[in-house]
């Protein structure tokens, strides 16, 4: 009996190590298991709801960018309609102002014209009173018929 009483030793010896590890030991060790999970768990779900943040994050970076794209666009239009709005503009004033030159180019050469006419008719004239001198042979009184030297003008 001996051998059955070395037993029975070890198993009450086993029973209170058993009892005292689920009294004392256990209790702790679970507690920190269980603190342990609850970490992991909550990092899982912050790592979860950094995922879920990042994605939408991108997606409103994305929407900017796109946003950003269709304004530059939308500037550069404008920037082109103004830059050949100017071009417009720019060719209707020098047409305006190369008009403008030729109207006074055009009025400039037919007051030189007109001078030129009224010179070579003085000077019609003047020859004329010349050679009429010369065919009478005599001087004719250029003040005396200046209103015959005047319809010679105007004839002329």
């Amino acid at each position: 009996m001996n051998l059955n009483a070395t037993l029975i030793a070890q198993f009450v010896v086993f029973f209170i190590l058993a009892m005292f590890t689920m009294k004392f030991v256990w209790p702790p060790l679970m507690k920190v298991l269980d603190e342990r999970a609850e970490k992991i768990a909550n990092g899982l779900a912050a790592a979860d709801r950094g995922k879920a943040e990042m994605a939408a994050a991108e997606k409103r970076a994305q929407a900017e960018l796109a946003t950003a794209r269709d304004e530059g666009q939308k500037r550069i239009n404008d920037a082109e309609k103004r830059a050949q709005a100017i071009i417009e503009e720019a060719k209707k004033t020098a047409s305006d102002e190369a008009a403008r030159i030729i109207a006074a180019a055009k009025a400039d050469a037919e007051q030189q014209v007109t001078r030129a006419r009224e010179e070579l008719r003085s000077q019609v004239a003047t020859l004329a009173v010349s050679g009429a001198e010369q065919i009478l042979k005599r001087e004719v009184n250029a003040a005396a018929h200046a209103d015959l030297l005047n319809q010679l003008k105007t004839e002329l």
